[in-house]
């Protein structure tokens, strides 16, 4: 009973690592919107010491 319990857990994990790694793959793909990275410009003085 205990073996079949643990057995169904692993089995399940597996699944769940599938799952992960294609919607790593697929969901740039379906949803480009949640993976785009936030565009903004970013201007900043620098001050060189030039000595």
């Amino acid at each position: 009973m205990m073996w079949r319990i643990v057995k169904y857990l692993l089995i399940l994990l597996i699944l769940a690592g599938l799952a992960l790694v294609a919607y790593a793959y697929v969901g740039p793909i379906l949803f480009p919107a949640d993976f785009a990275a936030p565009s903004e410009e970013v201007t900043a003085p620098v001050t060189l010491d030039l000595e």
